[in-house]
């Protein structure tokens, strides 16, 4: 985090004798990134937050993967994975993902457990609905259209509030932030930033809770897959005492929101390109905010994209509300997922261009992320794929033959 919170009761002066009303001392917990050289959070424990009586090993297979073969863009209705009696933890639905991120979607109706992802941080974008997050740093509630970043292994839980909530889980293998470019050298948002720290939101005072023997479910790295292999297990732990026992804590390393909805657009006379929508960043990926904005303003600009390749990067496009003007006809709709993958070149649908042209102001909501290796797809992706999306830029809703084109349109066929 960019800046500094402070919440609940501290001590003056870090690392000292800090006690309790019955003389004994509080347990200080610091959670610092990159081996206490980056951020970190000072965090003051009614009890030992080492205390486990527990360990045991979950049997959470590994979702499966199937690369994007044959390669082609996709289009993937999440609403159409919605089942009841689900948590936000356990019963996200892997869409896709690499040895960098995984994204998942979850219409989550029931009180999650408690869980610490010990291999990276997470963004949840709520698409709809409320929750509040309860974490070791006080409750956090969010709305329709906050992104929430859970650092590494913080203890938290997500309760739906007033009926379920929708989410699009990012996980990452690293950290996940603002975009340096954004941030001075001391961390402050600049002046050419599209969001400042007036807009984050962190918890609220500790919650102090009381509780013995309190179940945590973690994800961690694990080489069960083999040696030399890295990848990832499941273990609950159960603490002596519950986790969110802490009286105060202080640092710049804590969960926290940012609404989409304050995100201030970058617009200009000509088309923009995605990196002015830019939200945040992580290992080998970013994520993008498409918001309601004030389009290109010379006299003969073409408001939507132009049809590019960027040669780099898979682009995963999540469409949460308005018209996205580029799309439009293609079937595109409310919780749809988009994937143009890096070996295909993609641009606005037939038409788009010229019912743009004039256009003032686009009202549309879409969260992209950008990742720069390829993405595999996950059972519930396939599950809920629009089979005719790659064709519609053809005006086709099939594919050709089974015999390819080069039987069906005989003079295509290589001499």
């Amino acid at each position: 985090m960019p800046y500094y919170r402070r919440a609940g009761e501290v001590p003056p002066k870090r690392h000292t004798q800090f006690r309790q009303p019955d003389g004994g001392l509080y347990a200080e917990e610091l959670m610092g990134q990159e081996g206490f050289s980056a951020d970190s959070a000072l965090l003051y424990h009614r009890y030992l937050p080492t205390a486990i009586v527990a360990a045991e090993a979950v049997d959470r297979p590994a979702p499966a993967r199937t690369p994007n073969l044959p390669l082609k863009p996709r289009h993937f209705a999440t609403h159409k994975l919605d089942v009841a009696g689900a948590d936000a933890v356990l019963d996200r639905q892997q869409l896709l993902a690499n040895d960098d991120i995984r994204l998942s979607y979850v219409l989550a109706d029931r009180p999650s457990p408690l869980y610490r992802n010990a291999i990276g941080d997470e963004c949840l974008y709520v698409e709809a609905g409320s929750a509040r997050i309860e974490s070791t740093f006080g409750d956090l509630p969010v709305n329709a259209g906050d992104y929430v970043i859970i650092p590494t292994s913080v203890i938290y839980r997500v309760l739906p509030v007033d009926g379920p909530v929708r989410l699009l889980t990012v996980e990452a293998t690293g950290h996940i932030g603002p975009p340096k470019r954004y941030l001075s050298a001391r961390g402050q948002f600049l002046e050419h930033a599209p969001y400042c720290e007036r807009d984050l939101r962190g918890p609220a005072e500790p919650r102090p809770v009381d509780g013995t023997d309190v179940e945590v479910y973690v994800q961690h790295k694990s080489r069960a897959n083999g040696p030399g292999r890295t990848g990832t297990a499941w273990t609950r732990l159960v603490y002596a005492n519950h986790p969110f026992d802490v009286v105060g804590w202080d640092g710049c390393l804590y969960p926290w929101a940012f609404s989409i909805h304050d995100f201030e657009p970058i617009t200009g006379r000509l088309h923009q390109p995605p990196p002015v929508h830019q939200t945040f960043e992580g290992p080998n990926f970013v994520i993008c905010s498409f918001v309601p904005r004030k389009v290109d303003y010379h006299p003969l600009a073409i408001p939507v994209p132009y049809n590019h390749h960027n040669v780099d990067s898979d682009e995963v496009l999540f469409y949460t509300g308005g018209n996205y003007e580029a799309r439009r006809g293609s079937g595109i709709q409310q919780g749809s997922i988009s994937l143009h993958p890096s070996g295909f070149t993609h641009g606005p649908q037939p038409g788009a261009v010229e019912r743009a042209i004039g256009v003032e102001s686009f009202d549309e909501l879409a969260v992209m992320v950008d990742t720069f290796r390829p993405l595999d797809l996950g059972a519930a992706a396939l599950s809920c794929e629009d089979s005719g999306y790659a064709w519609t830029w053809a005006g086709r809703s099939l594919p050709p033959p089974s015999g390819g084109a080069a039987a069906a349109y005989p003079g295509s066929a290589r001499r």
